[in-house]
């Protein structure tokens, strides 16, 4: 009885040297670290806009409280000039009714009511200078500005007296200066500097006394600088 021989062939030798035991490097482990790096890019990605979304956040805060701020300021700036046209036709309202009560139209009505004043105090008017000055000059609303410096003569009290007349009187009167000039035999030399205004131009340069006297001393109408004894 024959035996056969049976001849494998030889495997042919593979281009592909054998993996090393041991090795990290395979197919499997480098789709595991590309799925950790795009893991990491993700987490990268979601703090910066967690930091971009707080900043924003905290910009529109403070962005709007300042508009509030500067929309409260503006409101309380805006607050007077609410009803601004009533409070100007009240204005002149007011204003006129001003001029017409208090304001004199003549020269004589001031001389006359400054003498009556010091009459009814008892202090004697031993002269006076009347200086006009034009305010508001070529408009609807002029006055004349007519200071008045006046030497008075009389006791203590009544000449306190005179002064608080002048203040409460019904004609506008304002007083800018007083100034004691001593005390002779019970009787207080006084210089008196008040100021009134009169609605209208100022009087002719020459005009003469139209109005009773004010004191035992004549007085004139007021001239530019002309001082009456």
């Amino acid at each position: 009885m024959s035996t056969a021989t049976v001849i494998r062939p030889a495997a042919a030798p593979s281009s592909t040297p054998p993996a090393r035991n041991g090795s990290w490097i395979t197919p499997l482990n480098l789709h595991y670290a590309a799925v950790g790096l795009l893991v990491l890019l993700n987490i990268y990605l979601l703090v910066h806009l967690f930091v971009l979304w707080s900043v924003s956040r905290n910009y529109n805060a403070e962005a709007f409280e300042q508009q509030n701020t500067e929309l409260r300021a503006a409101r309380a700036a805006a607050q007077p000039l609410r009803g601004l046209d009533e409070k100007l036709a009240a204005a002149g309202t007011g204003a006129d009714a001003f001029y017409k009560d208090r304001l004199p139209q003549t020269y004589s009505e001031v001389i006359s009511e400054f003498g009556a004043l010091t009459r009814k105090a008892g202090v004697r008017l031993t002269g006076a200078q009347y200086t006009p000055a034009i305010v508001l000059p070529n408009s609807p609303g002029q006055l004349t500005e007519l200071d008045i410096d006046a030497r008075l003569s009389g006791e203590y009290r009544p000449l306190v007296q005179l002064l608080n007349s002048l203040e409460r009187d019904k004609t506008f009167f304002v007083i800018r200066t007083v100034i004691f000039n001593g005390q002779e035999s019970g009787a207080v030399n006084l210089r008196l500097r008040v100021t009134t205004y009169i609605r209208g131009g100022p009087p002719p340069p020459d005009s003469a006394a139209s109005s009773s006297p004010v004191s035992s001393s004549a007085v004139a109408e007021p001239t530019a600088g002309r001082s009456t004894r």
